[in-house]
């Protein structure tokens, strides 16, 4: 999936550029970008773009990055899920 960036929270892209969701890459800069620096309806746009595992897995690798604030809010709302995902866990 494709999502357009906007300046106000990408203002380092070039006009028109456009991330691919699918590219892990592209989705933890956006993520990043919207939690840090979005508004309400940009959040609410996220969570329509993109699912809640592919969220939870961008999340914790972005968290890091985020400001201390914010990290604590979303990993407050997540509460335990959180946690380690499928790709996290190693086969038995």
């Amino acid at each position: 999936m494709k999502a357009a960036t906007e300046k106000r929270l990408f203002w380092f892209s070039r006009e028109g550029a456009e991330l691919d969701l699918s590219n892990q890459t592209h989705l933890d800069m956006y993520v990043q970008q919207t939690l840090s620096r979005g508004k309400t309806l940009d959040v609410k746009m996220l969570f329509q773009k993109i699912n809640h595992p592919d969220f939870i897995e961008s999340f914790n690798r972005v968290k890091d990055f985020l400001p201390k604030e914010v990290r604590a809010f979303w990993e407050e709302w997540l509460g335990d899920s959180h946690g380690p995902t499928e790709k996290d866990t190693p086969p038995v």
